[in-house]
This record gives structure tokens, C-alpha cells and sequence, in this order.
């Protein structure tokens, strides 16, 4: 199931959607790969939202510390 992908404001990442149901974070990054990362609680997801730095959240609380997957490097427009 594909949730939307709101845009961001970061230099990091592009785009980000959030699954309660499957606690699934997408983010786009600005590389244009797209990663999936699991078992992310509501409240992590809420918080990276409101942080005013987006791409320091992203490396101090997600990265490497949720089971992450690839799903696709996005051909540039």
C-alpha cells in the first residue's frame, strides 16, 4: 500500500509519509531514493515532522535505528 508523500522542507530529504496502520515512515531523500523504514511509532513520526531540522532528526533518531529497505533510486526529472 502506497501512502502519500508530503514535501519537506530540508536539504536532506524531499518527502516524507507516514502508515499508522503498519507504523511504516517513507522518506524521499534529495538523491531521489526512497527508503521505507519500519515499526516507527506515531509519536517519532510527529516529531520529525515538527523538528526544524529535518535531516538531523533523520540521523540522530531514524537512521540506523529502525529496520530500513530500499524500495527504489527515483530517476531524476
Amino acid at each position: 500500500m502506497s501512502v502519500p508523500l508530503l514535501p519537506v522542507e530540508s536539504s536532506m530529504i524531499t518527502h516524507v509519509g507516514y502508515d499508522p496502520a503498519t507504523q511504516t515512515l517513507t522518506v524521499l531523500f534529495g538523491n531521489a531514493k526512497l527508503y521505507e523504514y519500519s515499526e516507527v511509532e506515531p509519536e517519532m513520526y510527529e516529531a520529525l515532522m515538527a523538528s526544524s531540522s529535518k535531516g538531523s532528526f533523520m540521523r540522530n533518531e531514524i537512521i540506523d535505528c529502525y529496520p530500513t529497505r530500499l524500495v527504489k533510486k527515483q530517476g531524476r526529472r
